[in-house]
């Protein structure tokens, strides 16, 4: 069966909606990447949007072990904290120019994520410490990361082409990818005990086992450019293609399903299991987008 989907104008055409998480709050809580603003929408509610430095790029969002929402400012180099009342807190990061990008959380009570620019990863306590980690190699654009099965957190390497992944300790693993500039973006844990990723640039979606056996799956629409993943209520990976207008779902097994969106060209980026069950997805053209799971 077909998903009903519905788009929610949430703010304006130009503040390009990003990156969006569930909350503690049981509302959905975005990034604006263009305007520098954090906003935040209960469904069936009415959105409300906190600014930041306009400049400063917010642009992944995840829930913190402290019950506050944790970004990153790719522009401004920092790491931002929200409560769920709006209180803003940053935190500058120490390696200069360095890129955040993604953020997640991990199993040691902190806040882990990306510095793109610095070919590093970093860690961040909730009262605002910082350690950062370097890669073993140069140009790989650290993206996205999530905590895996493991007690380690998964990330991807862009440019690498490769997924990585880092223990509480700081060791880092690298596992390069069977396709060649398959370009990795999103990333999450499986509700198989992997962990899977997109393939922007091959048109893939890939799945890594904590032992590092890579599986990868070539979708119906090689050019669709897959970018965020999630794992949704029915078992299935969820993943957006903001090249081809798209949601995707794909079984553990291999079987994808293909799912346009109402408006063209909407650009849809992060996703995420929403407080009601259906997924959500960003879009770029200033709307959030309900996808319901066919029963």
């Amino acid at each position: 069966m077909t998903p009903a989907i519905q788009e929610y104008v949430v703010t304006d055409r130009d503040s390009g909606p990003y990156a969006v998480v569930t909350g503690p709050d049981s509302a959905l809580w975005f990034t604006m990447v263009h305007s520098g603003r954090i906003g935040r929408v209960a469904p069936g509610g009415e959105p409300v949007s906190h600014q930041l430095d306009p400049a400063s790029g917010p642009s992944i969002i995840a829930v913190g072990p402290d019950g506050a929402l944790w970004f990153t400012e790719y522009r401004a180099h920092r790491i931002g904290r929200i409560t769920t009342d709006g209180a803003v807190t940053e935190f500058a990061l120490p390696t200069p120019e360095c890129g955040p990008f993604g953020i997640a959380a991990g199993p040691d009570s902190a806040l882990w994520f990306t510095e793109s620019s610095a070919d590093r990863i970093g860690r961040i306590t909730t009262d605002g410490r910082v350690t950062e980690f370097p890669l073993p190699t140069t140009g790989a654009f650290p993206s996205a990361i999530t905590a895996g099965p493991d007690d380690r957190m998964w990330f991807t390497l862009n440019q690498a082409n490769a997924i990585g992944s880092i223990g509480m300790d700081g060791a880092i693993t690298v596992h390069p990818l069977p396709t060649e500039a398959a370009a990795p973006v999103g990333i999450t844990a499986g509700p198989d005990g992997a962990v899977w990723f997109v393939e922007i640039g091959a048109g893939q979606i890939g799945r890594i086992t904590s032992g590092g056996t890579i599986r990868e799956f070539p979708l119906p629409d090689r050019a669709g450019r897959p970018h965020a993943i999630t794992a949704g209520a029915d078992g299935a990976l969820w993943f957006t293609e903001w090249g081809g207008n798209r949601v995707g779902a794909l079984t553990p097994d291999g079987a994808v399903t293909a799912h346009p969106l109402p408006t063209p060209n909407s650009e849809p980026h992060g996703i995420t299991l929403g407080p009601d069950g259906a997924l959500w997805t960003a879009l770029e053209i200033g709307a959030l987008a309900r996808i319901a799971s066919p029963e």
